[in-house]
């Protein structure tokens, strides 16, 4: 595979958190508009797009990065020293700001104000456990799947996370960018910036987790 150097990968980076998150709040506004006030319909609206430029956006940049996107998933990298402590701080930062991005890329699309805050409440003990267990499950479909059959990870994922938008309570952040990025918004997306905290540290207990049982699951067997 053709070596990029860091310049590209933090671009490439950035980009895919930019374009996710247009993707995450864009189709929220949308399904507002057009869903006529039907939670599920609004959520199905949400869930179909964000699942499908997962797969496109790891298809395209999985090469030059990895297709990180999410501070949960360099984490769990850097942890397995896979990537080092470096690179997964300059990951995470221009996730961070690639994702702030395109919240605002969202609204300016839909002439929604650029600059606003969250007031959908998101809290409580089921949602912060729904958190922990999407992220616990998106590590593991990420190291489960790189174990074995490398080519099929877009494709696992984006229905990882389409599944996952219905079946947790929380509609499945499972990550720290997606989730600070849509404190920035006051659409279907949303969520209100005191439930952030949270919902991150749920997150990261979850993809601790997954790091450590994904380690023992795939471990390579000695032959002799």
């Amino acid at each position: 595979m053709t070596e990029f150097n860091l310049s590209r990968r933090l671009t490439a980076e950035m980009l895919g958190a930019w374009l996710l998150l247009a993707t995450v709040i864009g189709s929220g506004i949308m399904a507002e508009k057009l869903a006529g006030g039907n939670g599920a319909l609004e959520l199905l609206c949400n869930t179909i797009p964000t699942g499908a430029i997962l797969v496109v956006l790891i298809l395209v940049f999985g090469p030059v990065s990895g297709a990180h996107f999410n501070p949960a998933v360099s984490l769990a990298f850097a942890l397995r020293g896979e990537v080092s402590w470096r690179v997964a701080s300059f990951y995470i930062v221009c996730q961070l700001v690639g994702a702030v991005i395109g919240a605002w890329t969202a609204h300016l699309m839909f002439s929604v104000p650029v600059l606003e805050f969250a007031a959908k409440v998101r809290t409580g003990p089921g949602q912060w456990f729904a958190e922990a267990i999407a992220t616990f499950g998106l590590i593991l479909t990420v190291f489960g799947t790189l174990s074995r059959t490398p080519a099929a990870v877009p494709y696992a994922v984006g229905l990882y996370i389409t599944a996952a938008y219905w079946f947790t309570s929380s509609t499945s952040f499972a990550n720290p960018a997606v989730t600070v990025a849509r404190a920035l918004s006051d659409s279907y997306a949303g969520i209100a910036p005191a439930n952030v905290l949270p919902f991150i540290a749920a997150q990261l207990v979850g993809m601790l987790v997954a790091v450590f049982l994904a380690r023992w699951l795939w471990r390579p067997v000695r032959q002799t």
